[in-house]
């Protein structure tokens, strides 16, 4: 169902529990979906005793990826116009997910009438793993 501007307050948000006890399986499966192989991610030793993390932790974009769920979930399919994300933290294996959108903004433009909103997704902790923006086409 479409969100409808009529329907819609500027500081209105939307919650969904996006990833619950990440593994590291769900790890490797994005790195072949998305073709990011890079050790950091899938490699344990590299990531120890190389580079020097606790361990592997899930690319940026998983994170990103799960985020826009939510967001589509909300807005619907097809009516994202922007979207933008700045990760803060990585996510390791074992982290819960939640994603919160909340509108900042109701604008007309270009004939359009658009929701903009502060995106922000935390972990089990109350920390902030993705922060970021969107646009989103909604019905007037």
């Amino acid at each position: 169902m479409a969100l409808n501007a009529s329907t819609l307050n500027i500081g209105d948000t939307h919650e969904e529990q996006v990833a619950q006890n990440l593994s590291r399986t769900q790890i490797v499966q994005y790195a072949g979906a998305s073709g990011d192989y890079m050790p950091l991610h899938t490699d344990e030793l590299y990531a120890r005793e190389i580079a020097g993390y606790p361990g592997v932790f899930a690319h940026g974009m998983l994170s990103m990826g799960a985020t826009g769920t939510m967001l589509t979930n909300w807005v619907g399919d097809g009516r994202l116009t922007q979207y933008s994300a700045r990760f803060t933290r990585q996510v390791w294996p074992g982290d819960d997910l939640l994603a919160k959108a909340t509108i900042t903004n109701i604008i007309k433009e270009n004939g359009e009438t658009l929701a903009e909103m502060d995106v922000l997704t935390v972990n089990q902790d109350g920390q902030s793993v993705i922060s970021g923006k969107a646009t989103a086409r909604i019905d007037a």
